[in-house]
């Protein structure tokens, strides 16, 4: 294959089949998204606590409600200040955020979203049973979940047809075994060779060829750094790639100078698992919060439940793990030894940091 075929999403269509990834805290902002959407991709604005680090919210709010409360307010309305310098970065460009199911205000951000003129809802850690139903009355915006089997893309076909009589405009299928950050698997399934994109994404496509009359593409996550790569992810069948790890060490990432100069001097043997409190593992370079969190040792005293920003949350519930609001937070503000830094497999790929045009050029040229 020497030519890249163009994305389309519902009734938009990418020129390039490459989608940038979601990556919170300010991991991927305007900045990231806008660049993305300029060079021929999709753009992709993580909505996950995007209010921490505005001048909505006050980090050093000591009453746990007020924090809360303004918490959720921050998150809607620095939402839309990033949609809206997004759109100006890039007025024609194909943009996106990536919202977490398991988040307390998913609901919120989905209809502020699609209420500021988002394309496409990218939407896992949980499954987005009832999104066709918040986004109804706006039906040009596309829905993409985010998934990691044929049993969960089986699950939502199935619900959204019968009950909204609606499909997914495409499926983000997430290796577990190659992605960053949360993983849709066990640490002991990881070897599993049932959860393998070469397993995955063929029995998806088939899937939904065989069951369907509309086309619905199929994009495959985790791994994915370099033209190869790129290149067997099609091979498989993928109409599309998401891509992140990759888009960290570039000028227009969101995250804070030396959170990309960690990622940029990173590579794969600094990959280490790490427990999360949403229950399953997630993909992390290794610092000294990591190796402290995977040691056990507990969380420091001012280290307490910061906005009940999950439905389900181990550290709230039980004080296990770590809160993670403020571990990815610390982290993308460039205390990178004292926060969470997520990563894929693919790190270190970038010998420099580079503007998102140059690396997408290398991801796309013959």
């Amino acid at each position: 294959m020497n030519t890249l075929s163009p994305l389309p999403i519902g009734s938009y269509t990418a020129p390039y089949p490459i989608v940038q990834g979601g990556m919170g805290i300010r991991v991927s902002g305007a900045g990231l998204a806008a660049a993305v959407a300029n060079a021929g991709g999709i753009g992709v604005i993580s909505a996950v606590g995007l209010g921490m680090n505005s001048p909505y919210f006050d980090i050093e709010e000591k009453n746990p409600k007020t924090r809360q409360t303004q918490f959720f307010r921050a998150n809607r309305l620095a939402l839309i200040d990033e949609l809206r310098q997004a759109r100006a970065l890039s007025p024609r460009g194909i943009l996106g955020v990536n919202i977490m199911v398991a988040a307390r205000d998913y609901e919120s951000l989905v209809q502020t979203a699609i209420e500021n003129g988002v394309n496409l809802i990218f939407a896992g850690a949980g499954l987005p049973l009832n999104l066709p139903e918040l986004t109804a009355h706006r039906p040009e915006v596309a829905l993409v979940p985010i998934i990691s089997s044929l049993r969960a893309a089986q699950v939502i076909c199935k619900k959204w047809q019968r009950q909204y009589n609606r499909l997914p405009d495409a499926f983000v299928v997430e290796n577990p075994q190659s992605a960053g950050g949360h993983l849709g698997a066990k640490a002991e399934e990881l070897g599993d060779p049932a959860i393998a994109a070469e397993t995955v994404i063929p029995a998806l496509v088939q899937y939904l060829k065989e069951t369907f009359e509309q086309p619905i593409p199929v994009i495959a996550a985790g791994g994915v750094c370099d033209r190869p790569s790129l290149l067997h992810a099609l091979s498989l069948g993928a109409s599309g790639v998401q891509i992140g790890t990759r888009f960290i060490p570039t000028e227009e990432c969101d995250a804070d100078l030396r959170y990309k100069e960690f990622h940029l001097h990173a590579d794969p043997a600094d990959i280490v698992l790490v427990p999360s409190p949403v229950g399953l593992p997630g993909r992390a370079l290794r610092n000294a919060f990591v190796d402290r969190v995977n040691a056990g040792e507990p969380s420091g005293p001012k280290d307490q439940c910061f906005a009940n920003c999950l439905q389900v949350c181990k550290f709230r519930d039980r004080r296990e793990t770590y809160c993670i609001l403020r571990a990815l937070d610390r982290a993308c503000r460039g205390d990178v030894e004292n926060g969470l830094v997520f990563a894929g497999n693919s790190v270190g790929m970038s010998t420099r940091i580079q503007p998102v045009a140059e690396v997408i050029a290398e991801l796309v040229a013959v």
